[in-house]
Formats: structure tokens, sequence, C-alpha cells
């Protein structure tokens, strides 16, 4: 993926569509900005370089924890393509349901966003992924989202405030890479 996709995905998935109508007019300040219950909408720059480090291509399935407004699912949406497929899921059942509105304004019926089940991270009834994406702070690795991935595929996920890549070898083993300081809300 060139970082051209990128800037055409962050061009055409405007983040002002996703955000409350009371932040609209900060949508275009690289920080993060609240979307109710504790949650954020992140920095631009930050979801740029997770893009980045996720790699993701056109066809691929992809997996978004912590969907939250629908952006990063759009966004991922956008870089698949149709031939792709986006599951995106979020625990706040309420911010759920608005995200997948916000994500229902983009004609992009390849992605979906859903209320994460309880106890259940990830969504593990369609893995394996190409790619995983959560945008929440894990405590450690979730070996439960490792094994999401298909072998070869990638995962971008901050743990105690390091951003990791983190790729399966063909026995679904991961190796990890570190990419820098970040804060997050929490993985739960």
């Amino acid at each position: 993926m060139t970082p051209d996709a990128v800037a055409a995905a962050m061009t055409a998935v405007a983040r002002v569509d996703f955000v409350p109508a009371s932040w609209r007019d900060s949508a275009a300040e690289d920080r993060p900005l609240p979307i109710g219950l504790g949650q954020t909408n992140s920095q631009p720059r930050t979801v740029a370089n997770m893009l980045h480090l996720l790699d993701v291509r056109p066809g691929q399935h992809v997996l978004d924890v912590g969907a939250g407004s629908g952006w990063t699912t759009a966004l991922l949406a956008h870089l698949v393509g149709p031939e792709g497929s986006v599951v995106g899921v979020e625990l706040e059942p309420t911010l759920a349901e608005w995200g997948a509105s916000n994500l229902g304004n983009y004609p992009m019926p390849w992605a979906r966003l859903l209320p994460a089940r309880p106890e259940v991270l990830g969504w593990p009834d369609e893995a394996p992924y190409d790619r995983i994406l959560v945008s929440a702070q894990a405590k450690e690795m979730p070996p439960s989202l490792v094994k999401q991935l298909r072998p070869g595929g990638l995962m971008v996920i901050p743990v105690r405030g390091t951003m990791l890549r983190v790729r399966t070898d063909d026995s679904g083993a991961p190796e990890v890479t570190r990419h820098g300081g970040y804060r997050f809300v929490p993985l739960r």
C-alpha cells in the first residue's frame, strides 16, 4: 500500500461525518475528539500511521476492533474496495448504533459495524482475517485476536502504550515489531 492510498482514503472518508455535531468545527484538528461514553475519534495522524503499518490491500478481509464512530471502518472499507470486506465491532451498543449509521452514509455495502458481544474479543465468527486494526489499548497481546489472523496476516494494536505490528507466520505464531508510543482508551 502506498502512502497515497491512505491519503486518498482520508480525503474520501471525511472525519467530520464521524464526530458529534458539537465537535464538527474541530474535525480538521489533529487531535482526538470525544464521541461519548469515554470514547474518542482518534487523532488523524495516529490513524494514518496505523493504516500505513497495517498495509491494507484491495480485496482483503479486515476486522476493526473498537470501531466507535465508524470512521476507521469506513477508511478500511475504502482501502479494501468492493472486492474486500470489513467487519467493525464496538462494545458500547449506543456507539455501535451511531457508528453503523455514520458508516451507512457512505455507499460501501462491503463494510458493516456491529455491536461487539460481551466477553468476546473481536469477531471470531468470520475469522480468519487478513488484517486486524485495534483502536483501544490492551494490557497484553490478546491471544484470541492473534488466533483470528490468517497465516501471514497483520494486526496493529497498542499494548501498554506502544504501537505493535503483529505478523503471523505460516504456523500462526506472532512476530512482533514496535512502532512508537501512543495513548488510547482501554481495550475491554
